[in-house]
């Protein structure tokens, strides 16, 4: 396989991928010394991509005729994809009683109370800038 370098991508551009694929499927691009990227022709991506659907129909042929699937209507997939039941309600929140309620409120308001002169930006300063 044919390697291009970054810096040879940022100065020569498309001439470096075009000179590196002469004949060759795809071709790696190194940054820094590192193989980081690889570059192919359109053509070659397109067959990669067929082939990649390809193994994905087989291995879902492979589940029917093995039996690994589930026949059911889009509703009962919805449920049973987001773990819920036909037949629950969904639960209810549980109540907070008032000390605990008052508890957060306490620890909430004392997170966030600002100190004197803390967190404040200073006021703005009126008057012409000097140019240099």
């Amino acid at each position: 396989m044919s390697g291009i370098t970054a810096n040879d991508l940022k100065t020569r551009g498309i001439a470096a991928i075009e000179e590196a694929l002469n004949g060759r499927p795809e071709a790696i691009v190194s940054v820094r010394g590192a193989d980081r990227y690889v570059v192919m022709a359109l053509s070659q991506y397109h067959y990669l991509r067929e082939c990649e659907l390809e193994a994905a129909l087989a291995q879902s042929r492979a589940d029917v005729d093995a039996g690994r699937y589930v026949k059911e209507s889009a509703q009962a997939h919805v449920e049973r994809a987001l773990g819920k039941s036909a037949n629950k309600p969904p639960p209810r929140p549980a109540k907070a009683n008032a000390a605990t309620n008052a508890a957060t409120n306490a620890a909430t308001n004392a997170a966030t109370r600002r100190r004197p002169g803390v967190g404040k930006r200073p006021a703005a300063k009126t008057g012409k800038v000097a140019v240099r």
